[in-house]
């Protein structure tokens, strides 16, 4: 009788091995994607953040060297607006942002209704130099531009820079308007027609305000522009001085803490704008 033949172990065999190991975890695309993101978040945060912080900094004297310590001071109107030069030129920076921003809204939503509405002659001349002036370097625009305000007489100062603002901003305006226009449902508009509604009035009371967020969106984009433009306005400002002209002249020497205060409050009314926009576009979505 031949002894009985004795198999190995089951955890020894290959196959209960390789199920005993626990299986490796790859960075999938979706893991690094996420990561990306959220790095690049991070690197875009940062100079706010310094920016913020330094908006509380218990400086001594009248620029921002180093960290010296935490207070509110700097955002009492007395200290905020001490210096004379930088609430001028912020206020400049302000005027010169609304009006531009309103200019360019106004005349990008009609040029950009043109485009998305209709077919005419010359209508893929023009989107193209829609994209051209988006495209084009801001050194070429700022210096094409002073050559134009010189040749034709024009005085530089806040009327020239308002004028450069809208040229830039103003295609902005237009490509988000035309985006918008190109979605729109033309049976709506047919409905008010049958109803007896003419051209203007289905225009005004049914058109205009499907677009109103992507008007309202160029606008802010215009503002954001404008505010802290410095290569166009530095051709064709002359003697005026902005906010971005003001503080690149005093980097020389450090920027004083004013400077950030007004930074932070710049970017926390957009930050407000922009969170309003985002829950009134989400109440209009469920509705």
């Amino acid at each position: 009788m031949s002894a009985p033949t004795l198999s190995p172990p089951a955890s020894s065999s290959p196959e209960a091995a390789h199920v005993a190991k626990p299986p490796r975890r790859r960075l999938g695309g979706q893991s690094v994607l996420f990561i990306y993101t959220w790095l690049v978040i991070i690197w875009l945060i940062i100079p706010i953040v310094v920016m913020i912080a330094f908006g509380f900094n218990d400086t001594k004297g009248r620029y921002n060297q180093s960290w010296e310590g935490f207070t509110f001071k700097w955002y009492h109107p007395a200290k905020l607006f001490e210096i004379g030069e930088l609430t001028n030129a912020l206020w400049t920076s302000l005027v010169i942002a609304v009006i531009s921003s309103v200019l360019a809204a106004a005349l990008g939503t009609g040029i950009g209704y043109a485009l998305g509405r209709y077919r005419f002659h010359g209508s893929g001349t023009l989107n193209l130099i829609m994209f051209s002036t988006i495209s084009s370097p801001e050194l070429i625009m700022g210096a094409s531009l002073l050559s134009f305000f010189v040749s034709a007489g024009l005085g530089l100062g806040a009327v020239t820079i308002t004028i450069a603002h809208v040229m830039f901003s103003l295609s902005f305006v237009a490509i988000i308007v035309r985006a918008r226009v190109i979605t729109l449902d033309r049976s709506i508009e047919e409905a008010a027609a049958d109803l007896g509604a003419s051209a203007w009035v289905t225009f005004w009371k049914v058109t205009f305000p499907i677009i109103l967020p992507a008007v309202f969106s160029g606008l802010l984009l215009a503002f954001a522009l404008s505010i802290d433009d410095f290569v166009v306005t530095n051709f064709t400002a002359g003697s005026e001085v902005t906010f971005p002209l003001w503080i690149w002249g005093s980097t020389r020497v450090g920027l004083p803490p004013q400077v950030n205060v007004m930074g932070t409050l710049i970017f926390g009314v957009g930050v407000l704008i922009a969170i309003a926009s985002n829950i009134r576009s989400r109440k209009a979505n469920k509705s």
